[in-house]
């Protein structure tokens, strides 16, 4: 179907905006005239112009807009924000035909832009692979519907279902390979935030920072209930923000926020209303075990993925613990199968 082909371009597009398009949603646009794309363009980075801006700028002869059909992933926004209305912008180029893969979730928009654009005498399609665009902006359609981020959990497991050993000191076990540790940092750059449990972080004193990819450091946060962490682990450097929650009150440090909750009442409920509060939209959990199956008991995750290592351990911390219920799909990257669960019923 031609429509469909075009908005599989757009979703093509707005990928590209992974990294830096948060909080604002992935979009990509692509403007046909005549069997015949004329420009293309993707939301590249918030607070600078949204993907039917950089479309229509990329049309080099703007007479052609007067007969063409523009596809757009996302519902155009009909609101002032950082940027002006990107509705007004497509009736002022009087494009007569526009194609919305989704209904913008966005309280601001959700319908507006639409109607606008109706209102202005312009033909309006909606629910061109919706599913699928729906899916590519699900971190911000959870972070606008259920006022929390988007949580990814992710852990490397043994053939025997260890990720550990048992151990009071010394250096984890590893269960990734340097290429499969690639992509460890890879979700790290498309995580906003990134969280650990105080076992883990007295342990392993990891930097969680992203070192093997591209991208920016994610916000730290960590769990530390009586303020027992040393000062001079790597999440304390002060080289990247970082969120401890704690129930003891504490002075800020040099990019270190501490935040007071009540450990003993709805830890989680606390934590993603602060998350929320602060706009981070996307959380990946990278363990332990106890804070990964604290999630999991609470149902407090969107996707999960599992690198199965092929080697044994024999004993250890056991990996976290996933009911029948959920299905999963596998993957395999440099030679190593992933485990990746969806939690479906969180989109609908």
């Amino acid at each position: 179907m031609e429509e469909e082909k075009y908005m599989r371009r757009c979703i093509e597009l707005a990928k590209n905006g992974l990294c830096n398009a948060a909080p604002n949603p992935m979009v990509g646009a692509v403007i046909v005239c005549d069997g015949r794309i004329i420009g293309e363009g993707y939301h590249i980075r918030c607070g600078e112009a949204h993907a039917e801006v950089n479309a229509i700028r990329s049309v080099k002869d703007e007479s052609l807009l007067k007969r063409s059909t523009i596809y757009v992933s996302l519902e155009p926004c009909s609101h002032y924000g950082k940027t002006p209305p990107c509705a007004d912008l497509i009736i002022e180029k009087q494009i007569p035909r526009i194609v919305i893969g989704c209904q913008d979730p966005f309280s601001q928009v959700a319908g507006r832009g639409i109607q606008k654009l109706k209102d202005a005498g312009r033909e309006v399609i909606v629910g061109v692979l919706e599913s699928e665009c729906r899916q590519l902006i699900r971190r911000f359609i959870t972070f606008n519907t259920l006022h929390r981020p988007y949580i990814t959990l992710k852990w490397a497991e043994s053939a025997d279902h260890f990720i550990d050993l048992e151990r009071t000191d010394g250096q984890p076990v590893v269960l990734s390979s340097p290429l499969t540790s690639m992509l460890v940092h890879k979700r790290r750059a498309e995580s906003v935030a990134i969280m650990v449990g105080r076992r883990t972080a007295l342990l392993d004193n990891p930097s969680l920072t992203v070192r093997n990819w591209y991208g920016r450091n994610p916000i730290r946060v960590v769990l530390d209930r009586t303020l027992s962490l040393p000062n001079d682990l790597q999440l304390f450097d002060g080289n990247v923000p970082t969120l401890v929650f704690t129930a003891n009150k504490h002075p800020e440090a040099k990019n270190i926020t501490y935040i007071t909750i009540d450990f003993n009442h709805n830890l989680f409920t606390q934590i993603m209303e602060e998350l929320y509060q602060r706009k981070i939209q996307s959380l990946l959990v990278e363990g332990g075990s106890q804070l990964l199956q604290s999630f999991i008991a609470n149902e407090l995750w969107d996707e999960i993925y599992i690198e199965k290592c092929p080697n044994k351990l024999y004993s250890g911390v056991k990996a976290p613990e996933i009911c029948d219920k959920f299905s999963y799909s596998t993957e395999e990257h440099f030679g190593r199968q992933f485990w990746h669960y969806i939690h479906q019923d969180k989109l609908k």
